[in-house]
């Protein structure tokens, strides 16, 4: 391209749509960021950086593809992209991103919120950027009340909360299931034999299962069965932890 050329990088029709770009990530970095507040407020590793970013970048990729006659200062051979491609390729991207943040230990499994609003700021993102305002505002607010209210939800509704237990016992002790079904029983919880794992580290029985609470309003606490389990016959080492997302 020629230097004459250059001038029309700053002709007004040029400036415009910069401005409109820039509109754009705006709005969607503060949505993603409204958005992440919520995992900032509860301390989780992605917070308003991470979401503000996400989604203020697939609401660029989006809108960038959907202004071809400007690529390049207007000297582009393009005529015209494939919005749905561009989506398909953040929508891969997350995934990737999502999928580092779940984090599994044993039968704990932790960062699946995390992970799927972080998918919902890059659907905000592409629905901004393809002009979609009004859906992406209440898309964001509706994901950001529904992280917050649902969990309250969830605790007001009857449900059977859920502990991850892992009893390491001494070398060469044979440990009696009984004996430890009965000590959860006696704590409002019922071990499901569908979850139990038994391996051994250098002779060492190690007993991993899930502690499921037998009502809502039993086996809520698991200070009681941790100390219980502490002076259990055989137990060398133990870790209880609820089950959740």
């Amino acid at each position: 391209m020629a230097y004459s050329n250059l001038h029309t990088y700053w002709s007004p029709a040029f400036l415009g749509a910069n401005g409109f770009i820039l509109l754009n990530l705006l709005g969607a970095l503060l949505l993603g960021m409204l958005v992440g507040y919520e995992r900032t407020f509860r301390g989780r590793a992605a917070g308003m950086r991470t979401y503000g970013l996400v989604c203020m970048t697939s609401a660029g990729l989006t809108v960038l593809v959907g202004l071809p006659g400007y690529w390049y200062g207007g000297h582009s051979s393009v005529t015209g992209g494939d919005p749905t491609r561009v989506i398909q390729g953040v929508v891969t991207g997350i995934g990737f991103l999502g999928a580092g943040v779940i984090m599994k230990d044993g039968f704990h499994i932790s960062g699946l919120t995390t992970a799927a609003s972080i998918w919902t700021s890059a659907a905000i993102g592409i629905m901004l950027g393809a002009g979609f305002y009004a859906a992406a505002i209440l898309l964001a607010l509706v994901c950001t009340i529904s992280m917050e209210w649902v969990r309250s939800l969830e605790r007001w509704l009857p449900n059977h909360p859920i502990l991850t237990v892992t009893v390491l016992f001494k070398q060469g002790f044979v440990p009696k299931e009984e004996t430890l079904c009965e000590l959860v029983r006696g704590h409002g919880y019922t071990v499901a034999l569908d979850s139990l794992c038994i391996s051994h580290k250098d002779g060492q029985p190690e007993w991993h299962f899930n502690a499921v609470g037998t009502s809502s309003r039993q086996g809520v606490s698991s200070t009681q069965l941790a100390g219980d389990l502490s002076s259990l016959e055989g137990v060398t080492s133990f870790s209880v932890a609820p089950n959740k997302g």
